[in-house]
């Protein structure tokens, strides 16, 4: 009875953790792998023709201005896509967290429906609203003498409109796990708070923030992992154009490895984004360790 107790757990847990080594560990490991080749479409029928390179790769990836630019676009996603994120979805919720009545439960409702629409159809519709010669988004402003507006054509207005629907998508289930956490403030800290005559503002400081330190933790480092994996809305919006405005890091390496058909390049890049996550990861949970200590 005693080995039984002791197996247990082990027993409970070993299907999640042949998955994550099947799906997660493993082809990080044939990524690693494949990165130190020059393998193409070919090695994947005849392990015979494929070469050892070395790190040919990675010097050619470092060397490659295609490369840097992706990086940078995907830096300039992050960065305003995170904080925009989190913002607007703790916002949200703030507003919808009221226990009264269904009209808050369908608003719930409708802000949670962008995160289980599929995202082709998403991006689809949204390409129409930005369409320059029938969009919706240009028709309006034509009624004021507004001029068509290339809102997926011009550089730099696509960096914005495409990270816009990404935002709009990315809020709904972070307004969610918001909501769940503020349920979970006990309401005895509010009551007293607002005897002591502290005001809507000072309680969200004073009590909301504090108490919703691991909830706003969480969706920040999901949120920056997603965002550095930006791959969706770019791909199916503009296919990373025009001039690689919108390129990053997910869609250059899609079209190095399946576009390009050179898998050991699009491996070493794989693997300097994963070392990127992985430290910018590493740095947020340190950063939140330090902070909880202090």
């Amino acid at each position: 009875m005693r080995g039984s107790s002791r197996l247990a757990p082990y027993v409970f847990v070993s299907p999640a953790m042949i998955l994550l080594l099947a799906f997660g560990v493993l082809p990080i490991a044939v990524a690693a792998v494949v990165s130190l080749t020059d393998m193409n479409i070919s090695g994947l029928a005849n392990w015979g023709n494929v070469e050892f390179v070395g790190l040919a790769n990675y010097e050619q990836l470092f060397a490659d201005p295609d490369f840097f630019r992706a990086l940078g676009n995907t830096v300039f996603f992050a960065a305003i896509g995170v904080p925009s994120v989190v913002l607007v979805s703790l916002a949200v919720a703030l507003l919808l967290n009221r226990s009264g009545g269904r009209f808050f439960q369908a608003l719930r409702s409708f802000y949670f429906i962008p995160a289980i629409t599929g995202i082709v159809a998403i991006s689809l519709v949204w390409g129409y609203l930005y369409n320059t010669q029938f969009g919706l988004f240009n028709w309006l402003l034509s009624l004021i003498g507004v001029e068509q507006v290339q809102w997926l054509s011009d550089p730099t207005l696509a960096k914005f409109s495409v990270a816009f629907v990404a935002i709009w998508r990315g809020t709904g289930l972070n307004i969610i796990i918001f909501l769940a956490a503020l349920q979970g403030v006990p309401k005895e800290y509010l009551e007293a708070a607002s005897l002591d005559g502290a005001g809507p503002w000072r309680m969200i400081r004073s009590i909301l923030l504090p108490l919703l330190g691991f909830a706003i933790f969480f969706v920040t480092v999901t949120t920056v992992i997603a965002w550095l994996q930006f791959f969706d809305e770019p791909f199916v919006l503009t296919d990373g154009g025009p001039l690689g405005s919108t390129t990053s890091m997910s869609i250059f390496l899609y079209k190095e490895g399946f576009r390009l058909n050179q898998f050991g390049y699009a491996s070493a890049g794989s693997l300097v984004l994963f070392v990127i996550i992985a430290v910018v990861t590493l740095v947020q949970l340190r950063v939140r360790k330090a902070d909880v200590e202090y």
